[in-house]
């Protein structure tokens, strides 16, 4: 039965109530919200990650970058909360692989399929790029130091490398989605035998770049089969994996860290190593055993509205928190040199400043949204479309979910 919420003025949070419950209610009933919720989860450890070990540190009239992790490496297991890609590679394969299947069902021709798949990734970057072809060339002519030009640039852009390796698998989806974790997985323990074994070439790594993301993005399409939904599949994943992580940071010389770090001399994660995948694993084995519980938690309207929110703009939100943290920190520079923003992360003390800064940051990140997510969502449609897409069945939604 659909709840008529009643608002009240009294009652600050009643509109917010009112909007959860109408997006609730406009949800079909048989969709899979734990999707949603993981995808969630994986964009904001992302983004929080990023905003707690990336530093821009003022030297006289230059930026350059810095992280905590590389004075306090006992730091690194930030790493392993925040460092969450794997799960968004689990649900991206989950997604594409049921997308593929209907389109198929559906008589869809593939390359409408993947067309309408890649403009969702690929229609917010132009603002991203026009906006940071204009602030460089900016910075240029008013005579910035090219270090410092140099340095934003690179993080301002990094994100995109994410979204060429993943729309590169999207489209690759109906090669891989019957492909067998193991073959990408030996692919990459092959890799690093020969770089750190038999001293290959460094540039064999980037092999893995294709392959490491392709562990967990086949672990998604087995998962979409069905071939993961008892609990055995994801507690032998987190256990295997935990195993193997620690086997090879405690035995084989890979780094704790889960991120680059800068002055490191083996980044687990650019390009990926062993330890990198291997953890992975045990992140994606940990979200299939959190699938039921995030299916309850998300049976709460207020809680099922803000998962929804951060899906239907979770490119808008990945794409632009670099930014959000660099205007922060240029702002920053006109009151001074300021602590956790401008100066070296090399103590306890960064830390706790740089948690005090993240409200900032978010709200920045608030502006870049509200500025730019239109190119995410498009025009406004009927209904949003986060309630629309993956859910466990392809029944058309309820004649509510059209009239919201």
């Amino acid at each position: 039965m659909r709840r008529t919420p009643t608002l009240s003025l009294s009652n600050p949070m009643g509109p917010v109530r009112h909007l959860a419950l109408r997006v609730h209610d406009a949800t079909p009933p048989d969709r899979d919200r734990a999707v949603d919720a993981l995808r969630a989860v994986a964009v904001l450890g992302v983004v929080l990650g990023h905003w707690l070990v990336t530093a821009l540190v003022a030297d006289g009239g230059r930026l350059h970058t810095g992280s905590p992790l590389q004075h306090m490496p006992w730091l690194a297991p930030i790493s392993w909360v925040f460092q969450t890609l794997a799960v968004f590679f689990l649900v991206g394969g989950h997604v594409a692989t049921r997308g593929h299947a209907s389109a198929q069902a559906k008589g869809t021709p593939y390359r409408r399929w993947l067309t309408a798949r890649l403009s969702r990734l690929f229609k917010p970057v132009a603002a991203l790029l026009v906006l940071w072809t204009i602030a460089t060339t900016a910075l240029l002519l008013s005579g910035t130091d090219v270090t410092t030009v140099r340095t934003l640039g690179k993080l301002a852009l990094s994100p995109l490398w994410f979204l060429v390796v993943f729309a590169a698998l999207t489209a690759a989806t109906p090669l891989v989605a019957r492909l067998n974790p193991l073959w990408p997985l030996a692919v990459v323990l092959h890799v690093d035998v020969l770089r750190f074994g038999f001293g290959a070439p460094a540039a064999l790594g980037w092999v893995n770049l294709a392959a490491g993301w392709l562990v967990p993005y086949t672990l998604g399409a087995a998962w979409a089969r069905g071939e993961l939904d008892r609990p055995r599949a994801g507690w032998v994943l987190l256990l295997g994996g935990t195993a193997a992580t620690a086997g090879l940071v405690a035995c084989a010389g890979y780094p704790a860290s889960m991120v680059g770090v800068p002055g490191s001399a083996v980044s687990n994660l650019d390009p990926p190593t062993l330890a990198a995948v291997t953890f992975g694993l045990a992140q994606c084995g940990l979200a299939l055993l959190l699938r039921e519980r995030l299916r309850r938690a998300m049976r709460r309207p207020l809680a099922w509205a803000a998962v929804a929110f951060v899906n239907l703009s979770a490119m808008t939100i990945f794409l632009w928190h670099q930014t959000a943290l660099m205007a922060t920190t240029a702002t920053g520079l006109l009151l001074g040199r300021l602590p956790g923003l401008h100066t070296p992360p090399d103590g306890l003390t960064w830390v706790a400043a740089r948690l005090l800064w993240l409200p900032a940051f978010a709200l920045t990140l608030t502006v870049c949204w509200a500025a730019f997510h239109t190119y995410e969502r498009g025009r406004p449609r009927i209904r949003p479309r986060v309630v629309r897409t993956h859910s466990s069945s392809d029944r058309a939604a309820p004649a509510k979910a059209r009239r919201v």
